[in-house]
């Protein structure tokens, strides 16, 4: 008994060390988080859910291929690399460019298009930062360490379950403060603003 309670402490304080780590990795700042933000700011929660529900998509499969180490296999191709990096830096500047030049909420038309599910699926797969926090968090606990394939799994529902909640997270923080984006003044500065916080995060991201 006393070693099934030693036990079942030693993985609720594993689980717990892999949560936490992956709020404070996976959760921080960066091209996925600050976007889904920005998005959620400039179009409201309802039209934003497509583009959210690609980067979760998009960050899921990041996380598989961490699981199958795929990242090894990109490591291995120095070629395919930099293609990715370019994607993800080409999207970023495109999606900071939309997100400037968004009309205030009030004078969007209803069908005018919003950010889709494919633009935060490529940014979520072509996302640099999503390999290297990913990688850092899986590698980083263990909650089955004698059963590896069972690790893997509980790790990656785990992960799943905080990259949901994640983007759910910084997308209701864009949403609540849509206020700002009916005032044309306000909205075009505010637009302005987290366009270049997106841009910045892009760069510091890029930084050796």
């Amino acid at each position: 008994m006393a070693t099934e309670l030693a036990r079942d402490a030693e993985l609720w304080r594993s689980l717990l060390a892999l949560v936490m780590a992956a709020l404070a990795v996976m959760g921080s700042p960066g091209p996925s988080t600050v976007s889904v933000t920005a998005v959620g700011a400039a179009y409201g929660f309802r039209r934003s859910v497509p583009y959210m529900s690609g980067l979760v998509a998009g960050t899921i499969a990041v996380l598989l291929a961490v699981a199958a180490g795929f990242v090894a296999l990109l490591l291995s191709m120095p070629r395919l690399l930099p293609l990715l990096v370019a994607a993800s830096v080409a999207y970023i500047l495109y999606l900071a460019f939309r997100i400037a030049t968004a009309p205030p909420l009030a004078r969007q038309e209803r069908d005018a298009p919003a950010p889709s599910f494919a633009g935060g699926f490529l940014l979520g797969v072509a996302n640099p930062k999503a390999y290297l926090a990913i990688a850092a968090v899986f590698a980083g606990a263990s909650l089955a360490a004698q059963a590896p394939i069972v690790d893997a799994a509980a790790k990656i529902v785990v992960l799943s379950a905080m990259i949901v909640f994640i983007h759910v997270f910084w997308l209701a923080i864009g949403v609540s403060l849509a206020a700002l984006f009916y005032d044309p003044v306000t909205s075009r500065r505010t637009n302005i603003v987290l366009a270049l916080l997106l841009v910045a995060t892009l760069v510091v991201g890029l930084l050796p």
